[in-house]
């Protein structure tokens, strides 16, 4: 498979699935429990070995999410499997810890609107909230992992000034932060956009590994990721069946699909350890238990070279 790998290329990528939190938090009714569980083991079993399973946010504003003690207790801890949740502030931080999880994952907004509206508070504040969670999770030598939403560009105040991406990513880092996740939460990424972000981040912060977060709102979240490829990221995050969308911004659309990026990765030659038959069959119970279909294109067609017989397809005639 190396051979078909594009020189420059990383030759094996780490997939975050963010289904569980990410693509959940937007739909409309709350799943059991159980059927979580059920998913996350599916999940596991496929290959993932990066979960970010659920949020510590107040269950009043997510309250698909209010399960997250639950779901954490419910599953069970493996070698060399990582069960992350997002973490908002120092009370969320606590119950994460009581939670046990692996890793906190805390979050801010590239724009002060954006911020506002997710967070409920300006920038500012949030970088002393992150400070205070890097703080605790220090104590409990749990690791922290930051992502910046609206890097791309915001739906309330339009460009991002990259200046502004760099200043916040450089906060972050100075609170100690080594992994962050750079998040194109409404689908506003381009190719161009990405190529000049990444760049311009790993210049400014070597000692800092990137992650992309690309939604598919318009159509071309596999392209941004083969931008990354291309620069040397080996890190995204993804959403199983292509779940999910920010409940508070505009036409926000779900995340790239997991299935579908695993596919574009494994005939590009580069290796994610996922068993992508595993991953179709996971999707297709997510979209079973959600209720209705999901956007995830692999799923519905299968690998390139899966096979029909002939006998099962009508001949045209005439």
């Amino acid at each position: 498979m190396s051979e078909r790998r594009p020189k420059g290329w990383p030759a094996r990528a780490t997939i975050v699935e963010v289904g569980l939190r990410d693509g959940l938090q937007a739909e409309r009714a709350s799943l059991p429990t159980a059927t979580k569980l059920a998913l996350a083991e599916q999940l596991l079993a496929a290959g993932l070995r990066h979960l970010e399973v659920t949020s510590f946010v107040s269950p009043k504003a997510v309250p698909q999410l209010a399960d997250a003690a639950e779901l954490l207790a419910a599953l069970p801890r493996r070698p060399g499997v990582e069960l992350s949740a997002l973490v908002p502030n120092a009370k969320g931080a606590e119950r994460a810890v009581a939670a046990k999880v692996d890793a906190m994952v805390v979050f801010l907004s590239a724009s002060e609107s954006h911020n506002k509206k997710n967070l409920n508070r300006p920038i500012e504040q949030s970088l002393a909230d992150i400070a205070e969670v890097t703080m605790i999770a220090e104590a409990a030598r749990i690791p922290v992992h930051a992502a910046i939403s609206v890097c791309f560009g915001c739906p309330f105040e339009g460009e991002v000034p990259l200046s502004r991406v760099l200043e916040i990513a450089e906060e972050l880092a100075m609170l100690g932060i080594r992994h962050l996740s750079i998040a194109d939460t409404t689908g506003m990424a381009t190719p161009p956009l990405v190529r000049e972000r990444v760049e311009a981040l790993r210049q400014a912060l070597p000692g800092v590994r990137l992650a992309l977060h690309f939604h598919n709102t318009r159509g071309i979240g596999l392209c941004n990721v083969m931008v990354g490829l291309d620069c040397g990221i080996d890190r995204f995050e993804s959403s199983i069946g292509g779940m999910g969308g920010c409940p508070f911004a505009p036409g926000a659309t779900g995340n790239i699909c997991t299935e579908d990026l695993v596919y574009l990765l494994h005939e590009c030659g580069v290796e994610t350890g996922i068993d992508l038959e595993a991953l179709i069959a996971a999707a297709k119970a997510a979209e079973a238990a959600v209720g209705h279909p999901l956007p995830g294109q692999v799923m519905k067609a299968g690998p390139r070279l899966k096979l029909h017989p002939l006998e099962a397809v009508r001949t045209a005639a005439g």
